[in-house]
């Protein structure tokens, strides 16, 4: 059994495999240029969720299935059956020995150590069918590897008093390496046995037993929380401390500074009935008040007055509806996690402690949910109390496409952009570099910093069922965002299409030719728009939002284009054969290939001299109208210096008629004129509008 390793090198990304022996002394033993300690140390001085970059100097990981180098990207060469547990964040040493010490005790461990960061242990347990075999066809090990996580958190939870991580569970899962001396390494570790399952496991809400607590303060997450609440109920005390002292009516109340130590015993009494630790009361009083040389004695008075006074947090100097406040952004943090999502302009939520990787839109359901889990632990909230802070700026802004394309790693130097469309067999010789202008031109709207023109192109696909058109189009969006991803647009419900500019990413226009022709200059409109500008449903005020859509699309049918002006907005090809779909696609480096060209200059837009390639190549795509039919049985244009006729329109038509038992009306005379300029008909500007050289075909 050997588990993978990635390293990210410059523009490359070094993929090699070593067995376990191998991986354990490199984790028991740091190299001298110790990053693992270095990235430890940067983590120190970091803010809470922000991106440490020194981890990516660290290799990553991968236990749960071997990987080889192929085109593309990686391939699963054989499933390990690893499951990876984290347990975290942990307070430092103390607890970090603990839980190794208890997943040790289960048989089933297959491997504990501390995780690169030094705030969590790292569980490895190996499962196994009751045949002693494991799966090896890759779509059976993610099946067989996603319920098996889940049956190793239920397992180990109840015998760890600290969260396990929830993560979706993926053959290419990864940790980054770490440094533990301690690591304990049990190669005869009793496998879990779990029968191969026949499809994905659903999101089951998983909880721990959670102590119940009256103090948010106890309840909150070691650090960054926890340092919020203090600071929140030691200024409280202190205002508290203020008006009973310095503010009091009666004639004796003493002068501001002139009491000493009457201040700081009457702010010790406060900090202990708010619960505020005895330490955090004496480092915040000197700091408040510059008494520095004083500590010793504030020291003495703050311990004295902790060891007399009974009711430790028992009376928080909070106000009412602070202390609900504050009781509220604790209770919301520590069950759930929120996001504004702009890209569906929705808050979105998951629990934590549970199975539900995914975050999901948030309903009166979810609403009702929540204040009865609320309630349930003492909490007085009401539904429009949880509304009224999910629907404010306590929750923080998601945009789902900036998150994936500013968090892509370096790109490695190889064209996937073009790779991508060479699966597509066709005979234009300029697909795949239209193909690629198009996809830069796509990210870059995702970016939102192109504000003033639109991606009006879209690549056309024109082939037999069968082929693989639609699934093609659909591979271009990773799998994380096919939310943002659609194949149904209704042209007709121009309110809903002009939205869908906002809200996907990239939308198919499946069954090109059942656009009508009257819906294809709307059509024309909705390529070019920039920006949406409407009123959103029962809202009173016109928005402006971001487009973020680019379009592709297909079709069985070869005579699609209507508009001879609008056919320079389509790369229109003719699948010759079946498009090669197998192929794995390294969504990564693709879109890092995106951004790498983007960030260096690279034209996003089509000039001139290519639009004039699309136009060329979509002639054979256009239908040919019964009036462009019939012009070719009685006329054709007159060559340079020849004697013919000079003709309107509808002087033209009215000739057509006469010769000819078909029916037509007076009302394509405009339309007729685009035709005879679409194939170049010399023509002039005459007092009675635009004439056209023809001769008569006799």
């Amino acid at each position: 059994m050997k588990i993978t390793q990635l390293r990210d090198k410059d523009k490359t990304t070094a993929l090699t495999t070593m067995d376990m022996e191998t991986w354990i002394g490199k984790t028991r033993t740091e190299t001298k240029t110790q990053p693992v300690s270095a990235f430890r140390e940067v983590l120190r001085y970091s803010l809470p969720d922000s991106r440490c970059y020194e981890a990516d100097k660290l290799p990553k990981i991968l236990p749960a299935a071997e990987f080889r180098r192929a085109e593309g990207g990686k391939q699963m060469k054989s499933y390990n059956g690893i499951v990876e547990l984290t347990v975290g964040p942990l307070s430092g040493g103390p607890e970090i020995t603990l839980v190794k010490q208890l997943a040790w005790e289960q048989p089933q461990t297959h491997c504990v150590f501390t995780g690169s960061s030094g705030r969590s242990v790292k569980i490895w347990a190996k499962f196994t069918r009751p045949d002693n075999s494991l799966p090896q066809k890759r779509e059976e090990a993610e099946i067989f590897h996603a319920h098996a996580y889940r049956l190793a958190v239920k397992c180990y939870q109840p015998q760890i008093p600290f969260s396990i991580l929830p993560k979706e569970p993926s053959l290419e899962q990864y940790s980054r390496l770490s440094y533990d001396p301690e690591l304990m390494y049990r190669p005869d570790s009793v496998p879990f046995y779990l029968s191969q399952p026949s499809g994905m496991p659903e999101e089951l809400t998983y909880r721990e037993a959670v102590r119940s607590e009256k103090s948010p303060l106890t309840r909150a997450v070691p650090g960054y929380d926890t340092e919020r609440a203090i600071f929140m109920l030691f200024e409280a005390a202190l205002r508290k401390t203020h008006e009973e002292i310095y503010e009091a009516e009666d004639e004796g109340a003493p002068e501001r500074g002139e009491d000493f130590q009457a201040m700081v015993t009457q702010l010790a009494i406060n900090c202990f009935h708010s619960g505020i630790p005895e330490e955090e009361t004496v480092k915040r009083t000197i700091f408040h008040y510059y008494l520095r040389r004083q500590e010793v004695l504030i020291r003495q008075l703050v311990k004295n007055v902790y060891e007399e006074q009974k009711g430790f947090g028992k009376k928080s100097s909070l106000g009412k509806e602070q202390y609900l406040s504050l009781q509220t952004e604790e209770f919301m943090n520590r069950r759930y996690e929120f996001r504004y999502n702009t890209q569906v302009g929705e808050v979105e939520y998951r629990e934590r402690n549970s199975f539900h990787f995914y975050f999901n839109p948030i309903n009166k359901r979810v609403l009702n949910s929540i204040a009865l889990d609320a309630q349930a632990e003492g909490i007085p909230l009401w539904d429009r109390d949880i509304s009224r802070y999910i629907y404010s700026n306590r929750i923080p802004v998601f945009n789902p496409l900036e998150d994936f394309l500013y968090h892509l790693p370096v790109w490695d130097g190889k064209d996937r952009i073009r790779g991508l469309a060479q699966t597509v067999p066709c005979e234009n010789k300029h697909w795949v570099d239209l193909f690629h202008r198009w996809f830069l031109n796509m990210v870059m709207h995702w970016r939102g910093t192109d504000k003033k023109y639109a991606n009006n192109v879209s690549p056309l696909l024109v082939g037999p069922q069968g082929c693989r058109k639609s699934t093609f189009c659909r591979s271009l969006i990773p799998p994380a965002m096919r939310a943002y991803y659609t194949d149904s647009i209704d042209f007709s419900r121009k309110t809903d299409a002009e939205l869908y500019l906002n809200r996907f990413a990239l939308i198919n226009i499946d069954e090109f030719d059942q656009i009508s022709a009257t819906q294809q200059g709307y059509l024309k409109h909705i390529l070019q728009k920039p920006i949406v500008n409407m009123r959103k449903p029962y809202g009173n005020a016109v928005l402006e939002m971001r487009r973020y859509a680019s379009f592709i699309a297909t079709s069985n049918q070869k005579d699609l284009l209507t508009d001879p002006t609008g056919s320079r907005r389509f790369i229109c090809i003719e699948v010759t054969g079946t498009i090669d779909t197998n192929k794995a696609i390294d969504y990564e480096q693709l879109y890092a290939q995106a951004m790498y060209e983007l960030d260096h200059g690279e034209r996003y837009w089509f000039d001139q001299s290519e639009e004039q390639i699309m136009t060329r190549s979509n002639r054979e795509f256009e239908q040919v109208s019964l009036e462009e039919q019939l012009f070719y049985r009685y006329f054709r244009p007159a060559k340079e210096k020849e004697d013919g006729e000079w003709l309107s329109p509808a002087e033209i038509l009215e000739d057509i008629k006469k010769n000819s038992a078909i029916p037509l009306s007076n009302k394509r005379v405009s339309v007729f004129g685009r035709v005879l300029r679409k194939h170049e008909i010399p023509s002039k500007r005459v007092h009675r509008g635009t004439v056209y050289h023809v001769v008569r075909v006799l």
